[in-house]
Order: C-alpha cells, then structure tokens, then sequence
C-alpha cells in the first residue's frame, strides 16, 4: 500500500517548475536569521526549521504558489535575506519558506520617489536612485544585502533617520502592492497610512510584492570617526551635532567606551578606552562640524571624503545600528543587546543616569534619530554582558521603570517585542482581510497561534 502524499510533497508535484530549494542543509540555513544575536531566541529558535524553500521569480510563480498553500492548508514564512534578528523569518509550524530575493525589479524611479519589487537588495536599489542624483531616506547597516521588502517588514529605522524619522513615520512609505493569501489570491494596491498596517509585522498579516518609496536628494558624504576621552563630552558633542539644523546630515551615532574597542576593523582609529561619535555629514558641512568638534574637545582619528568611500568600497555605515553589534559579538560571544528609546529632551540626561546605573554590564551604543513627531531623540542598541534570562528581564524592568522605552529583541511574539504590547485594531483587520487562513508565519502573533 502506497503511503499519503504529504501537503508538501503535493505542492512540489503541482508546481515542479518553481525554483525548490531541497538540499536539508540549504533549508536549515534559509529558515534562520539573526535571532541567535539573542541568546534566548537561539535556545528557543535553533531548531526551527521549515519543510521546504521555494524562489519565486514572477508574480505569477507567487501566485500558483499561494493558491495550491491555501488549498493544502501549508503555512508560508516570508523571506528576504534573512538579516532580521527576532526570528522574523523562522517558522515555528514548519511549511513553507517563501524567499523572495529572486523577485527584485525596480519598476521606476522618478524625482522623489522610487518602486520596486520587495525582493530587491536595498544597496541595488540605490544604485538605481543615485543615477538620478537619490537616494533611500532611510537604510539600514545591512544595506549590502538586507531587502527592500526585509527592511519593511522586519526594520524599524537606519542611517537617514537622523533626516527623515524611523521607516514608519508618515511620508517615507507612499504605497505597496499585496496579495491575500487563498485559493483565489488576490491583488490590492494600499496606500499611505493603509500600507503601513503591514509594516514591521514580519510577513504576519500580507504579502508585499512591491512597494513606492520616497527618496531624497544625494549627497557626498564625508565619513569620521571623532574621539574623545571623557563620556559627557562625547555625547554633548553627539547631541550637539544632531541638532544642529545648519549641519546636513545622514548619520550620528555615539560609542560610550568600552563599546569602541569591541570595532577591531576600526582599531587604529580608536584608542583604547576612548568614547566615539561615528557621522556622516556633506562635504560642504566638515567646516562647521570641526568647529562643534573642537568646542566639545574632540579629535577627529578617521576621514574619508564620500569618492574615498566610493573607491574603497568600505563604508562606516557598516558599523552602525545593529551592525555594531554584530562586530562587538564577534569579539565577545558572551554579549546580547536591548533596544531602547529616549524621551526627547531628556535623552542626554536619561543616557547618562543609564551609563550609571549599569556601568560595566549594560554598554551604551545610541544612535540619534527623528521621532515620529519630528523630534530629536536617540535610539539606543546597547550591548548587554548577558548573565540569565532573569537579570536581562530584570535590565529591561529597571529601564521601563526609569522612563526608557524598551522594545524587548529576546522574544518572537511581535507584541510582546513592541512596548505598547497589543495590536491596534486596523492591524487585527488587516490580517483578517489578507490572511483569513492565519497560515503566514504562525505563531508570531498572541491570537494566531501555531495550530498543527
């Protein structure tokens, strides 16, 4: 007697000519992202794996792809590159991971604004912006391989932000193509306000297939690494630069030491025991930033002109947000990170009580930033010398408590990783509207559970 064809085994026999990805190994790899940055997702997540990875190239692959999944009742995991670092990409119901890297068109690029297929690599993408004299308002350290539709599904903001706010702030994202997920799969164009009720949900509620995106005007920008031997001038001097208005900017981020030593690549340029402020500031501005630089006591160890950049190929965006992190982890496998939000106004004052009241064991990497009201602030990706899951709970109270917004990176339920910990209403209809099935990525959200 011939044994069941499994769901699985049914949509590799329905769509033979998809791009299946089969090799075990291959599969364990593409349903892991970042997440081993924390060592509690790692325990929780190392083994996770899904039954099969497909590589869609057309809309029409995607299509037949979702059509036979919603029959078959199949679960699908959405995948860009795999950058993200809660788990994002790993499904925890076995199923089917959707890598989406192969569908990666730009559509069009006009003056302000850019479309693209999700699957594109951003730094590809921007390639494309700069031939007009743009680029992307906001991008993350990951940029050489993260993907358009990764960064909208999994990140939060990046280098820009400085400029133009967190991804999610009005204005950046004007609109995205997604398809619901059912037999008869179907296309809707969102817009504005609409579209970003898919955004930083990881793949939960809809799959993005495109998305218009603002731009802004290019810049040569002059990379340095400023130095410093006391913290409270390293970030007067931070502070001092991002809110100067006159100063054109796409990035300033300040390394309380000891974090400046866990950078080996940029060793020469920081002497031990130093606190750094990393920037990206025009060309046309280096002048009156020596002048800030000079009137806090800082010292410049590292510059290069945006055509050095170019040349070399190596930039210092590389070492910023969460990329900072993960040069730090591979010096000391021992640390994690938080994620943490300042109340604007108060982030010089509320860092500083921070670096004393976990001097030692929480290290303070933050980067400055526009909230979504347009507001100066920082966001900080601190390194943690992780001892117990009890004492990092206990970091986050102690932070929360002081006034510190965490959004907690140690858990791949997506309310509990934001700090308002629920869901707004037009988000639950969303989902409802786009996957009535609950079969996209379950079990990362409180109501829609792993079920098989």
């Amino acid at each position: 007697m011939n044994a069941p064809v499994s769901p699985i085994e049914r949509l590799h026999l329905e769509l033979p000519e998809l791009d299946w990805i089969t090799d075990p190994g291959r599969i364990a790899r593409l349903s892991q992202d970042f997440a081993w940055f924390s060592p509690v997702l790692d325990r929780q997540l190392k083994d996770k794996r899904a039954d099969a990875v497909v590589r869609p190239r057309t809309e029409d692959e995607i299509r037949a792809l979702v059509s036979a999944c919603a029959r078959l009742n199949v679960p699908i995991t959405i995948r860009g590159s795999g950058t993200g670092n809660y788990g994002q990409t790993t499904p925890l119901a076995g199923g089917v991971v959707l890598d989406m890297t192969a569908y990666n068109a730009v559509q069009w690029v006009r003056p302000g604004v850019a479309r693209a297929q999700t699957g594109i690599r951003l730094g590809e993408l921007e390639k494309h912006t700069k031939a007009s004299g743009q680029e992307l308002r906001c991008i993350p350290s990951t940029y050489r391989s993260a993907t358009l539709g990764g960064l909208f599904g999994g990140g939060f903001g990046g280098v820009g932000s400085i400029n133009y706010g967190p991804l999610g702030a009005p204005g950046n994202v004007l609109g995205s193509r997604a398809m619901t997920i059912e037999p008869e799969p179907q296309i809707v164009e969102l817009r504005g306000a609409e579209a970003l009720r898919m955004h930083h949900l990881w793949g939960t509620n809809g799959l993005v297939l495109e998305l218009e995106v603002a731009l802004a005007p290019a810049h040569p920008w002059l990379e340095s690494l400023v130095v410093f031997d006391a913290f409270d001038k390293a970030l007067a001097f931070g502070n001092a630069l991002a809110h100067a208005p006159g100063i054109v900017k796409r990035e300033v981020a300040f390394f309380a030491s000891p974090v400046p030593d866990h950078l080996a690549q940029l060793a020469e340029y920081l002497p031990k025991g130093c606190h750094a402020v990393l920037s990206l500031v025009d060309e046309s501005s280096e002048v009156p930033m020596l002048e800030l630089m000079q009137a806090h006591g800082g010292t410049m160890s590292y510059r290069k002109t945006a055509e050095e950049v170019r040349k070399s190929n190596r930039t210092l965006m590389e070492f910023t947000w969460n990329h900072t992190t993960l040069h730090a982890l591979k010096v000391d496998k021992t640390l994690t990170y938080l994620q943490s939000s300042f109340v604007p106004g108060q982030q010089v004052e509320q860092i500083t009580a921070m670096e004393e009241l976990f001097a030692g064991e929480v290290l303070m990497h933050a980067e400055f930033l526009r909230n979504l009201d347009g507001l100066i602030t920082c966001s900080a990706l601190q390194l943690v010398r992780f001892t117990t899951e009890e004492r990092l709970g206990e970091i986050i109270r102690m932070h929360r408590e002081r006034g510190v917004r965490i959004n907690n990176p140690h858990t791949f339920i997506v309310e509990d990783g934001k700090a308002g910990g629920a869901l707004a209403p037009e988000i639950v209809e969303m989902k409802r509207r786009f996957d009535p099935q609950g079969l996209l990525n379950p079990g990362k959200l409180r109501d829609w559970p792993v079920s098989r």
